[in-house]
């Protein structure tokens, strides 16, 4: 799933079941990524030519919105925009995917946050430098207005933890009044090692941790990150940590600990965005019904493919 991964072949993943009518609602960042794609990462200050240059509609939460859309998910994006040409192009390429935008909150002030993204043709891999502006994000309030009977799951990427935490505690609530089969699921990704984001793991059903995070405590491996760091989770929650060409392991509400190798593909092409590609993949089958064995390898697998190809066509 990242640069110098060993070259193997992706087996097509398993299909999973169809989904009803509910549909997984994705809370966090969506911001403008302008990809400049170049045959090697340039040196400092020098003149190099790109190989190509795009518009993408970036952003964690949006980018898994992007991948639950092509996996054929019912989906909805929360999160802030601006007016103008940046937000206009966002709206409308969320609108392409299908994935419903009822619950962006445009924002009477700030800017769209952009990310000048810069993609190594020989490595594969991102350099991603955002320029988060000063747009604010969706507040407890904003998510008031959101009907949870309409949902089957929720996720969030850490960003404003006290008002994101306000909004799961709304969803627990919900949860508390309804019997099993009408409770929402929550999941969170826990990526900045940032002191206020922490509280959050503690929150929701199922807990994404990055890499970054689990280096940031000391630990060298998925395994010893899961191990130190399981306490900080709710009893019965999973927590699960990609380590790129590593693969993923996660650890269930038994206890056991599961274990999916990754799956790169043949040429390493574009790695941005894989990430986010695994956490959607692996909500979709998880919220199918699947097993956390089967989840953990599937979203090893769709992410592989995604590092496969550059954006997100072509993952299914």
């Amino acid at each position: 799933m990242a640069a110098g991964a060993v070259a193997r072949r992706d087996p097509a993943p398993e299909p999973v079941p169809a989904w009803g009518e509910k549909r997984i609602l994705c809370v966090g960042l969506v911001c403008l990524d302008i990809i400049t794609v170049v045959p090697a990462y340039p040196a400092e200050d020098t003149d190099t030519r790109c190989m190509s240059q795009r518009w993408q509609r970036g952003g964690n939460a949006s980018n898994s919105c992007t991948v639950l859309a092509l996996l054929g998910a019912p989906c909805a994006f929360m999160g802030s925009l601006a007016p103008g040409h940046a937000g206009d192009f966002i709206a409308a390429d969320f609108r392409r995917r299908g994935v419903d935008v009822t619950h962006v909150a445009w924002q009477p002030h700030g800017d769209v946050p952009c990310a000048c993204c810069i993609v190594s043709a020989a490595s594969g891999s991102r350099t991603i430098m955002l320029y988060d502006t000063n747009l604010p994000d969706v507040t407890a309030r904003d998510f008031e207005r959101v009907d949870l009977s309409q949902y089957k799951w929720i996720h969030w990427e850490a960003r404003n933890a006290a008002e994101q935490a306000a909004m799961m505690r709304r969803v627990e609530r919900h949860n508390r009044a309804r019997p099993a089969a009408e409770r929402v699921r929550t999941s969170v990704e826990v990526e900045k090692p940032r002191e206020e984001l922490l509280p959050l793991m503690g929150l929701g059903h199922v807990v994404f941790i990055s890499k970054d995070l689990a280096r940031h405590f000391g630990y060298h491996s998925a395994p010893e990150a899961l191990r130190g760091l399981r306490g900080r989770v709710q009893p019965g929650a999973t927590l699960i940590c990609a380590w790129a060409e590593e693969g993923a392991d996660a650890v269930g509400p038994d206890g056991e600990l599961v274990h999916s190798d990754a799956f790169p593909p043949e040429t390493l092409v574009d790695t941005l965005g894989a990430g986010d590609t695994f956490n959607a993949a692996v909500i979709f089958a998880l919220s199918a019904g699947r097993s956390l064995q089967d989840a953990l390898t599937f979203g090893c697998q769709i992410a592989g493919r995604k590092c496969g190809i550059q954006g997100f066509d072509g993952i299914v």
